[in-house]
């Protein structure tokens, strides 16, 4: 157990460490930044950047867009999700019109976005909740068609009306599968933010921040908003552990 927690801190020192290599062997700050210049944007995130705000000012603004598509998606794939889990006639009207579309990049949706909506936060919105939403129903689904006949069957001997079941015996028994796929549709969700933010009338959060960097060669900057996705997105993703972890031990016994 010790050797896993010294490894965990050591693979990123080492990644750091090829990076510094790396870029004094390349010795072009335009295609690799120095680690010391990216920790420096890091070091000072409420100072003013290339006259688009400031670091920790256009993190804020991605956050509040990822979690409002991530929530909204969450709030339609979960009972979807239930439902079309449980009653199999639901899930033969609604299975061929999900896998037809689940393929289709978010990216692809752009153009549709923008006749639907416009140029404007709600396109974003929309980018993030297409990408973030069949990861969560595909997980659900599988989650409640996964719970064991034994317990359904169990409540029904013991009396519980099928409104019980659903709430007391299948949710509850699925739940770990819906929390793995929260856990990959809040990971999507930052993917898919980066490039809403890219889509023409978006004028702050990290995408945003990224192109514009990228437009002035000022690849330090660049670099220093991918490692905030990365760090935002690894304690999004530790914090679904960490829950699932605490609440959910007993999905073991259930295999």
């Amino acid at each position: 157990m010790k050797i896993e927690k010294i490894l965990r801190i050591v693979s990123p020192l080492f990644l750091i460490g090829v990076w510094e290599l790396l870029a004094i062997y390349i010795n072009n700050p335009v295609i690799l930044p120095h680690v010391y210049d990216v920790v420096n944007v890091l070091l000072h995130p409420y100072q003013g950047i290339l006259g688009t705000g400031s670091l920790i000012d256009n993190t804020i603004v991605s956050i509040k867009r990822v979690l409002s598509g991530f929530i909204i998606a969450s709030l339609v794939a979960v009972p979807l999700g239930i439902l079309m889990g449980y009653y199999k006639l639901v899930y033969s009207f609604l299975d061929t019109i999900i896998e037809l579309i689940r393929p289709i990049p978010p990216l692809a949706w752009v153009p549709i976005s923008l006749a639907w909506f416009g140029l404007g936060e709600t396109s974003m919105i929309f980018i993030i909740f297409i990408g973030a939403f069949f990861p969560i129903l595909i997980n659900t689904i599988a989650g409640v068609r996964s719970v064991p006949i034994s317990l359904i069957e169990a409540a029904l001997t013991l009396g519980a009306k099928e409104k019980d079941i659903l709430l007391k015996v299948v949710i509850p028994a699925s739940s770990p599968y819906i929390l793995t796929g929260l856990r990959i549709g809040i990971g999507i969700a930052w993917m898919c933010v980066v490039a809403a933010e890219m889509l023409p009338g978006s004028s702050s959060g990290l995408g945003y921040l990224i192109m514009y960097a990228y437009s002035l060669s000022r690849m330090d900057v660049v670099v220093a908003c991918m490692v905030v996705i990365g760090v935002i997105g690894l304690i999004l993703d530790y914090a679904l552990k960490f829950i699932e972890k605490k609440y959910f031990v007993w999905k073991k016994m259930l295999k």
